[in-house]
C-alpha cells in the first residue's frame, strides 16, 4: 500500500500515515490524527510501497498539508512547552512529589498537555493533575517513562565525545545484554559499560555480529594449535588484529606471536572455532 513516513521530534521515529490523495515530499509539514491527538509531523520520506501484511491495525489517514498557521501554532507550542515545564516543576516541589520532570509536549489544537516523568515507584500526582488543569485550563495527561527514554528525550554526551546515539540517530532500543561485552573482551565494569541513562551502553550492539564471527574463528586461549615452527598453546587472541600468541610446547621456548591465518586449531581451548558460514551476509 501507499504510505508515507511521518516523525514528530528531531531525533523521534518516523510512523506510516495513509496519504489518500494528498502528495507530500520529504520536508513538509502534514496534519495527521495520532494516539495523542492532533499533531503536525514533517515528512521524512514520500509516498512509497510497504508491505500490506505488516501493520496490526488501520493506518491513520493524513487528514491535511499544514500551512504557515499550523506551522507557527506549532513553534508557539513549543515556546509555551518551556513555561509549562516551569510551572509544573514548582508544583511537583510544592506537593513533594518524588518525581523527576522530564519533557512537556502540548497537541497541536492545545486539546492536551502531556507531562513525562520518571520515578523509582508510583506516584499519587491527584492533586498535581488537578492544580495544572485549573492553570493551563486543559486536558492534562502525566506519563512514566523509563531511563533510557529520559537521555532519548533530554540528549547528552557520552563518554565517547559524541551525542547520546538514542538522540541522535536511533529510533527504536535494541536488547543489549552483559554477554556482548564478554563477547567483545570488554572490562565488565559497569562504570566504564554503562551509559549516562544507567544501562548497558546501546553501541556494544553495533559490533556484536562481528565479534561472534571474529570469536567463532579464532583459537581462544588454552587451545591447542599448529604453527609453522609446531604445535603450541594459545596464551592470548586479539580477534581484530587478528594474532594470537602462542608458546611452543618446549618450556624453553619464548612466546611467539602469529598471525591468525598461520595457526591451524587441533583441540582444547574454551572454545573450538566455528567455520564461517557462506550463506551469512
Amino acid at each position: 500500500m501507499k504510505v508515507i513516513s511521518v516523525r514528530f521530534k528531531e531525533s523521534g521515529r518516523s510512523y506510516y500515515f495513509d496519504p489518500g490523495e494528498l502528495r507530500a515530499e520529504p520536508g513538509d509539514y502534514v496534519i495527521v490524527e495520532t494516539a495523542r491527538g492532533i499533531e503536525c509531523g514533517e515528512v521524512t520520506a514520500g509516498l512509497h510501497d510497504v508491505p500490506t501484511g505488516g501493520f496490526n491495525k488501520e493506518l491513520k489517514p493524513v487528514i491535511r498539508v499544514a500551512d504557515g498557521v499550523d506551522v507557527r501554532r506549532m513553534r508557539q507550542n513549543r515556546a509555551d512547552e518551556k513555561d509549562a515545564y516551569r510551572v509544573c516543576e514548582s508544583q511537583i516541589l510544592r506537593h513533594q512529589l518524588k518525581m523527576k520532570l522530564v519533557d512537556v509536549e502540548y497537541t497541536l489544537d492545545r486539546a492536551k498537555l502531556v507531562f513525562y516523568f520518571t520515578s523509582d515507584g508510583r506516584v499519587d500526582f491527584r492533586e498535581l493533575v488537578k492544580d495544572l488543569a485549573a492553570q493551563f485550563h486543559t486536558r492534562i495527561e502525566l506519563r512514566q517513562i523509563g531511563v533510557r527514554d529520559e537521555s532519548k528525550m533530554l540528549g547528552g554526551l557520552g563518554m565517547c565525545g559524541q551525542p547520546f546515539c538514542c538522540s541522535r540517530f536511533l529510533k527504536n532500543f535494541q536488547p543489549v545484554s552483559i554477554k556482548m561485552a564478554k563477547e567483545q573482551g570488554l572490562s565488565l565494569n559497569p562504570a566504564k559499560i554503562s551509559g549516562a541513562c544507567g544501562r548497558l551502553m546501546c553501541c556494544l550492539s553495533y559490533e556484536q555480529k562481528s565479534y561472534e564471527y571474529l570469536n567463532g574463528i579464532t583459537p581462544q586461549p588454552g587451545s591447542i594449535v599448529r604453527t609453522p615452527d609446531g604445535e603450541g598453546v594459545v596464551l592470548e587472541a586479539n580477534v581484530i588484529s587478528g594474532t594470537l600468541k602462542v608458546r611452543g610446547t618446549v618450556e624453553s621456548l619464548a612466546p611467539k606471536t602469529y598471525k591468525r591465518e598461520e595457526c591451524v586449531y587441533l583441540r582444547g581451548g574454551r572454545r573450538a572455532p566455528k567455520p564461517p558460514d557462506p550463506e551469512a551476509e
